[in-house]
């Protein structure tokens, strides 16, 4: 008997079932994940052969090489949190609020938070660094779908009652901005403010938020010369692009090469050395310039169904009144939505520069390891709401 239960561990039985729950998403995301580790090689490669002394890391596989240990990472990470209940994550959702506010105060402590380009936004644990604001978004997402599961009929009856949760996003928003990193507040806020509004709050209460945004994010921009600037540079790139400009331009130039069926794989003339942070921010460009607009096209395609998946699990959770899920499931729709909009958008010259990383395809650890853990969460409230509509062992089918 003993025997007979160690080989068949419930957990074991809850990791496969949550990672198998929704195929069609795992396929969608095992293709960004190996597209996205094709070009991270492709579009870092010349950069990394350069010698220390230059800027470089003389290892022209130096940007590959970390990119498949965090791969490897983020793949343990998504099958954790698939194979957790959804119940363990909204009973403790008020923990990951707290582990939120914690990263984010100890990311702004000198000596404590890692200083890079004028910007203190990352935890360093050996060689590996964690940016404080990516974890900050999976434990926001957690926190108010476990809120708004809770409160959201006080939230709809009571126009007072929306001020708490605004009062703790406003909070985890100017922690943020200290570090600072105005694109990652955009994406968080806009997740969490949709959330509320599927929510229930009124729609006076919207257009009142939505007008506070808009005064918000217009004094954030005109507040730093830096951001001044590249606004100046996004109105009129061509007249800044040897300064403040230049990173647009060589972008632009990129998605201009690539016509329509693109230069190759590999063939890219922008990632070497033209196009700064041709692997992480602006990696669209190259891939608009090696496959060009069909291949950008197949690419953004895919993000839409990833999209869609999401939101058709909110339509799900709606219909089997799971408020959880359905607060999870469409905040991760939005903020995967927001996430790669702002990126192609800055890369295509639609928005103003703002570093943000292509979901999935980007190098970037931290941000890769909370994709995948929201991705563990989707599976997860996939496998949940299947199980919820199979007939109970002994009842009518």
């Amino acid at each position: 008997m003993r025997l007979a239960m160690v080989d068949n561990y419930p957990w074991r039985q809850q990791l496969f079932d949550g990672l198998l729950a929704d195929r069609w998403l795992l396929l969608v995301v095992a293709v960004l994940l190996s597209f996205g580790a094709v070009m991270v090689s492709s579009s870092s490669i010349s950069v990394a052969a350069l010698s220390g002394s230059e800027g470089g890391y003389g290892d022209p596989w130096y940007f590959a090489r970390r990119h498949g240990v965090f791969l490897l990472i983020s793949l343990v990470a998504c099958a954790f949190v698939a194979s957790v209940p959804l119940a363990l994550w909204r009973r403790y959702g008020w923990i990951m609020l707290l582990a939120a506010i914690v990263i984010l105060i100890l990311v702004l402590i000198p000596g404590i938070g890692t200083m890079a380009n004028y910007s203190r936004r990352w935890l360093r644990f050996g060689p590996i660094n964690l940016q404080a604001s990516e974890l900050a978004k999976f434990c926001s997402i957690i926190f108010f779908a476990s809120y708004l599961a809770k409160w959201h009929k006080r939230i709809q009856a009571h126009t007072w009652a929306i001020l708490k949760p605004l009062a703790i996003l406003f909070f985890i928003a100017v922690l943020i901005l200290m570090e600072p990193d105005l694109g990652t507040t955009v994406v968080l806020m806009a997740s969490v403010l949709a959330m509320m509004f599927i929510a229930g709050i009124k729609i006076w209460q919207c257009f009142g938020m939505g007008a506070f945004g808009y005064f918000a994010l217009q004094h954030l921009l005109f507040s730093k010369e830096y951001r001044r600037n590249r606004l100046d540079a996004f109105l009129d790139p061509w007249s800044h692009q040897f300064d403040s400009g230049y990173q647009l331009v060589q972008s632009l130039i990129g998605f201009g090469r690539g016509e329509w069926l693109g230069l190759g794989l590999g063939n890219s003339i922008q990632k070497l050395f033209f196009l700064p942070e041709s692997h992480t921010d602006f990696i669209f460009a190259v891939v608009a310039e090696e496959f060009g607009f069909i291949g950008a096209l197949v690419v953004l395609s895919l993000f839409v169904v990833l999209i869609v998946k999401a939101f058709l699990l909110t339509r799900k959770a709606i219909q089997q009144d799971n408020d959880f899920a359905c607060f999870a499931s469409f905040g991760i729709g939005v903020l995967f939505a927001c996430q790669v909009f702002i990126n192609i958008g800055v890369a295509s010259g639609l928005l103003p520069t703002k570093g943000l990383t292509l979901p999935f395809v980007s190098y970037g650890g931290s941000s890769l390891l909370v994709c995948m853990m929201l991705v563990g969460l989707l599976l997860r409230i996939q496998k949940e709401l299947n199980d919820a509509q199979l007939p109970k062992a002994g009842g009518n089918p």
